[in-house]
């Protein structure tokens, strides 16, 4: 299975952040010891397929499949709906399974964690064109449809509703790319939804250096002659290895690097190595329909719409999302229950990879599932 850039910031992790036990991130959050993830977390995998699949841009799919995984089991109220469903939605490369990872199942999903599956149905969709779902590398390549975000919640939603009969959510959580999934989530459908919490974005258009970086990585691609308009035989490697010099910067955090890696070699080792990690699988076509999906985002007119409760955290490292922009701080007072809390740079942020290490940011999941819960 192609890794393609799902994952970036997460292989960023594993190659340029050192390993930090499961145990060890839980006894930051609290004295529990956490299970590792697939120990206790007994996770099933499905496939939900959309038949005759309309996209925005008027292209078709006779079957798109919706790969997901849950945790948990549904439970029901007294009128036989379910009642504990959560929607975790993943960032731009990712996938279900990177919240399976220690630095977030280990502090959310262990036995008396917020998001416990003793307690929760936890839904994790790989989205279009990510994980095993469906996308460019399956064989289609450059004629695949060029989905977009709106494509991508509406096929999450007919998941979540058509396909495991969930008719209103108690919490959605996104990460990056998932974070505007959220917002747009809160916005269609603001009466199917408790809470929600977007975790490292920004709810306007794409532009400045965020679009700048991924014009960057399209260009890189479709100007490399190994691309072939999408037909190639062999990855176009020089268009890939500066997509993925870009992705590296993108997701850095220069405080943590810099203390961890003080050192010219230091530094030099680590990049070879995470530059080589995310090269590992990562398939072009992929690659550009991912970062190509952000085109047309833009809730920024509709945050008003959203009437559940929402938390929204970003950090102050992230490169992504520039703290100095004051946009967040701007917007949140559009959302008419809206919080923003920007976290500081500290031992527990990562850069724009600090949305999947849940020990910097539980305490406010915790203070949002309060105010949200039901009869509130």
């Amino acid at each position: 299975m192609n890794k393609s850039f799902a994952s970036w910031v997460a292989t960023l992790a594993a190659a340029l952040l050192p390993w930090v036990p499961v145990a060890a991130l839980a006894a930051a959050a609290t004295p529990t010891a956490a299970l590792a993830p697939g120990e206790a977390l007994h996770p099933q995998e499905g496939d939900f397929v959309l038949h005759d699949f309309h996209f925005a841009s008027g292209e078709t799919l006779a079957a798109l499949r919706l790969h997901y995984t849950t945790l948990g089991a549904p439970q029901r109220d007294a009128r036989g709906r379910i009642s504990n469903a959560v929607l975790i939605l993943h960032g731009t490369g990712g996938d279900g399974h990177q919240f399976l990872r220690p630095q977030f199942a280990g502090v959310l999903f262990r036995a008396g964690g917020l998001l416990d599956p003793a307690r929760y149905y936890i839904i994790l969709p790989d989205g279009i064109g990510h994980g095993r779902s469906s996308k460019p590398s399956d064989g289609a390549h450059a004629r695949f449809p060029h989905y977009a975000y709106a494509d991508m919640v509406e096929a999450q939603y007919q998941l979540v509703t058509r396909g495991l009969g969930v008719e209103r959510l108690r919490l959605v959580m996104g990460t990056s790319m998932g974070c505007m999934h959220a917002f747009m989530w809160g916005e269609l459908h603001a009466d199917r939804v408790d809470a929600l919490m977007p975790l490292a974005c920004l709810p306007v258009q794409i532009a400045g250096r965020n679009r700048m970086w991924r014009r960057l990585i399209i260009d890189a691609i479709t100007a490399d002659p190994g691309w072939q308009h999408g037909d190639y035989r062999h990855e176009p490697t020089a268009a890939l290895r500066g997509a993925a010099a870009i992705l590296l910067i993108a997701g850095s955090a220069p405080a943590l690097q810099q203390r961890q890696y003080p050192t010219r070699d230091e530094a030099d080792a680590r990049t070879d190595a995470a530059l080589a990690s995310i090269l590992d699988g990562l398939d072009a076509n992929d690659l550009l329909y991912q970062v190509s999906a952000s085109r047309d985002y833009d809730p920024r007119s509709r945050l008003g719409e959203i009437r559940a409760p929402l938390m929204w955290v970003n950090s102050a490292d992230d490169f992504i999302n520039p703290p100095e922009l004051g946009i967040a701080e701007r917007e949140v007072a559009r959302i008419p229950h809206g919080q923003f809390v920007l976290l500081p740079v500290g031992e527990n942020t990562h850069g724009h990879g600090t949305h999947t290490w849940a020990v910097a940011w539980q305490d406010y999941l915790r203070e949002l599932l309060a105010r949200s819960a039901p009869g509130d």
